[in-house]
């Protein structure tokens, strides 16, 4: 059986073809404009990942300075440990580099108790053009919480104890028997606190 075709039946086929393509390029651009966000809101939550941490830890060193300059005076300890220190310096500072670090700025920067740093940053650079409407000015927003978690535990000899000892110190599975007349060798900071983000 012979098939005739028409000569019309290209020009008919030419603007279905064209439809096609233009929706095959729409669709192509519009999941680019997706993943343009998307890696804007990545790229967000990394710098404020990275700038609660830093804030985090320059508490922790500050803290694990205090614990060494009272390492003498275990009763101390305690409130060392629990963040309760007066005069620590704040370490916003550091979550601004670190977010600076990240191409971000911060927008908020607090402590939440005396071992909580709470960020909020927004990215330098909008998401930029594409074929959704209003994204050439739209940053990208995200926070962060990051928490200094003492690692150590001791304990403290009865008060009315004759000779007591000095406590030992336990840090994760590592165990210190510190001699107050011998000082030479303690604990880092990394091993008397933890810092991570919180849950």
């Amino acid at each position: 059986m012979t098939t005739h075709h028409h000569p019309g039946d290209a020009g008919q086929a030419f603007p279905i073809y064209l439809t096609v393509v233009a929706g095959l390029l729409f669709l192509a651009f519009a999941y680019l404009a997706v993943g343009q966000a998307a890696t804007n809101r990545n790229e967000a939550q990394t710098a404020a990942d990275a700038a609660a941490l830093a804030a985090a830890q320059e508490t922790r060193d500050q803290l694990a300075g205090e614990w060494v300059e009272n390492v003498g005076d275990p009763a101390a300890w305690g409130d060392i440990f629990d963040g309760l220190v007066n005069g620590l310096d704040d370490s916003c500072w550091r979550a601004d580099q670190l977010a600076a670090q990240n191409d971000a700025s911060i927008d908020d920067c607090a402590m939440n108790g005396p071992l909580q740093y709470s960020v909020e940053v927004t990215t330098d650079e909008p998401v930029g053009d594409s074929i959704v409407p209003g994204t050439e000015d739209k940053y990208a927003h995200a926070s962060a919480i990051a928490v200094v978690e003492p690692s150590c535990t001791f304990q403290l000899p009865e008060e009315d104890a004759e000779d007591a000892e000095f406590p030992t110190l336990t840090c994760k599975d590592q165990v210190w028997d510190l001699d107050p007349e011998d000082l030479a060798e303690l604990p880092s900071p990394q091993d008397l606190f933890e810092v991570h983000l919180a849950d």
